[in-house]
This record gives C-alpha cells, sequence and structure tokens, in this order.
C-alpha cells in the first residue's frame, strides 16, 4: 500500500463519522459505532462502522462489518460502494475530495501501460510511480542539478520518491531509500 493511499486511509478513519454522515446518511450515531441496514445505505441496524479506536489493528477506528452478510472493510470501501467508482486512483481523488484536500500531486495520474511488459510486474511499477512526487524541489533535482542534468520539459517521467525499499545485494532486510523513479516510455511517450 503506498503512502498516500495510507495517510488517506488515516485520515478518513480520523474523520469516520462524516464519511459515514455523507456515504451513509439513512445510518445513525450510536456510541462510538454509525449504525445503517446495509452498504446500499437502507435503514437498519445490520453494518457497523467503528466511529473510534486505534488507527490500526483490530477496533481500528473506520472499520466496518456487516452482522447480516459478514463482509467488512475499511472507508474506502464505504466510498467505492456508495459511488460505484471502479478505479482505484478515482476512488483516491474521491476521498481527498471528501477530506477537502488538493488534487493529487500527480497531475498526470500513474502511468498506463498498455500491455504486459515480459518478466515484470508492471501493477507494481505503476503504483510506485503513482507513489512517487514530481522531481521538482527535491533532493533527486539537487542530485541532477550537481551532475549538470536539466530536464526542460522532460519532468513529467522523473520522480522522485523519499522511502523506496531497497536490498542491497547479499541482504536479507529492505531498507528504505530516497529514489529517483523513470518512466519507461516509447518514443511516442506511451
Amino acid at each position: 500500500m503506498s503512502l498516500e493511499t495510507e495517510e488517506i486511509l488515516r485520515d478518513l478513519a480520523q474523520n469516520a463519522e462524516s464519511v459515514c454522515r455523507h456515504y451513509l446518511p439513512a445510518g445513525r450515531r450510536e456510541g462510538s459505532y454509525w449504525i445503517v441496514g446495509d452498504l446500499q445505505n437502507n435503514p437498519g441496524r445490520s453494518l457497523f462502522v467503528r466511529l473510534a479506536g486505534p488507527t490500526s489493528g483490530p477496533g481500528a477506528s473506520g472499520r466496518w462489518s456487516d452482522g447480516a452478510t459478514g463482509e467488512y472493510g475499511d472507508l474506502l470501501d464505504i466510498i467505492r460502494e456508495r459511488t460505484g467508482i471502479s478505479r482505484f486512483p478515482d476512488l483516491l481523488a474521491e476521498a481527498r475530495a471528501h477530506l477537502g484536500r488538493p488534487a493529487s500531486v500527480f497531475p498526470d495520474g500513474p502511468v498506463q501501460r498498455k500491455s504486459k511488459s515480459p518478466g515484470g510486474r508492471p501493477g507494481a511499477a505503476t503504483r510506485l510511480f503513482a507513489a512517487s512526487v514530481p522531481v521538482a524541489g527535491t533532493l533527486a533535482e539537487t542530485y541532477l542539478r550537481a551532475r549538470g542534468i536539466t530536464l526542460g520539459g522532460k519532468m513529467n517521467v522523473l520522480r522522485f520518491h523519499p522511502k523506496c525499499w531497497h536490498r542491497d545485494e547479499g541482504q536479507t532486510k529492505s531498507i528504505p531509500r530516497p529514489a529517483l523513479i523513470a518512466a519507461v516510455t516509447d518514443g511516442a511517450g506511451c
């Protein structure tokens, strides 16, 4: 899970009642829970959303369960179900908007691949690129300038990730390090 996704989930959990009032308005608060019939916002008492608790783990705020169906999840699941949004970047944009945050710091969005690259995991690469920020004003820009590299209009293919997991050869543990992330494109920029 990307750092941005974790941060959005944490902020949604801290504002769980606001999320419930907006996306499940047929429900009501009872003690530390928001109670509603189901994910379709029907009246009732089957679905419980925790409004207070730790930020993660058992009993975490923002976690829900439906006693009738056995389903459970987090607040992003509720937003997805209530809005019908199927693309994860769009779901994060909806959550950001609810939290009153500006649009993503990734104006171009994640890299979209047309076909799977041989021997790789394009989903993981796409998520890594999406979790990175534009190079301008980062340690990566300082590094490139020190090497005499100016990017001009090509800044959108390079990103900076402050804590990219890395494992040196022969090591068994990964450690987070700053990284310059590049999108691999063809001559047409796809």
